[in-house]
């Protein structure tokens, strides 16, 4: 069986992209084969992996029916973990998907097939920093959405309103199974009073949602992607490598990927 996680959150700058790449990779070094999905035409994680954005490489074809995902798979040189790069392409899509019919089921019609086929135990789909048209299709594809939560009091106001959007699609029967699979902490320092209020309070509100690992402001993990590597391949005893793998740990049991 495959599992869809959409790693979302309309606030850009909060490790969305960060989590995306260290967690499917992380995922993969438990054995796990796991399909990493490039939905933002800035294509940051793509090249976070040492890919490069190329035309009609991404989803944009088998989004508007040209195509199958399948053929848009590529190796990332880490054994167990795929990815499906993204390109400036992305960025019309949407618009161009208002023009279809069933325009927020796209991405699920695209991916059917793949999760039928079982090759992959995770898929993980990295969102554009906004509520767009494929955000919207992520979510609506997505078993669990974990929310990327970035340690400042502005972020809870995003919380609020992404949580809405479940309900939302939810109720209107878009995706009635999708679930909020977890909140994770982005960016703590554990010197500051902020970061610690901030984790206490969200906590308080979602104490079975919050993720017991939390990614700390590290320079390493914004070292990492401009070398085209994943935190474990650029700096593996680093504190972001050391929360990125209990993460992967913590989904893992969370979620029965084993």
């Amino acid at each position: 069986m495959t599992t869809t996680f959409s790693i979302a959150n309309q606030k850009g700058g909060v490790g969305k992209t960060t989590t995306a790449v260290n967690l499917a990779a992380g995922l993969a070094r438990k054995g796990l084969p796991t399909l990493l999905i490039d939905l933002d035409s800035q294509a940051n994680a793509t090249s976070a992996l040492g890919l490069a954005k190329e035309a009609g490489k991404s989803l944009y074809g088998p989004l508007l029916g040209e195509g199958a995902a399948a053929e848009k798979i590529v190796s990332t040189g880490t054994k167990n973990l795929d990815l499906i790069p993204s390109e400036v392409d992305m960025a019309a899509v949407e618009s161009e998907l208002l023009q279809t019919e069933n325009y927020l089921a796209a991405l699920r019609t695209v991916l059917a097939p793949l999760k039928a086929e079982g090759r992959y135990r995770a898929i993980v789909l990295d969102c554009p920093p906004a509520l767009g048209m494929l955000s919207m299709n992520s979510l609506a594809a997505a078993d669990y959405l974990l929310i990327a939560l970035q340690c400042e009091y502005l972020a809870m106001e995003g919380l609020s309103q992404i949580l809405s959007v479940v309900e939302q699609l939810r109720d209107a029967g878009v995706n009635p199974d999708l679930s909020v699979g977890g909140i994770l902490m982005t960016m703590y320092d554990v010197r500051t009073n902020l970061s610690r209020q901030v984790v206490a309070e969200v906590k308080q509100h979602f104490p079975e949602l919050v993720f017991d690992a939390m990614i700390p402001r590290s320079i390493r993990l914004g070292e990492a992607p401009s070398h085209g590597k994943h935190i474990f391949d650029y700096d593996p005893l680093s504190p972001g490598a050391t929360a990125y793998e209990a993460l992967a740990k913590e989904v893992t049991k969370r979620f029965a990927l084993k």
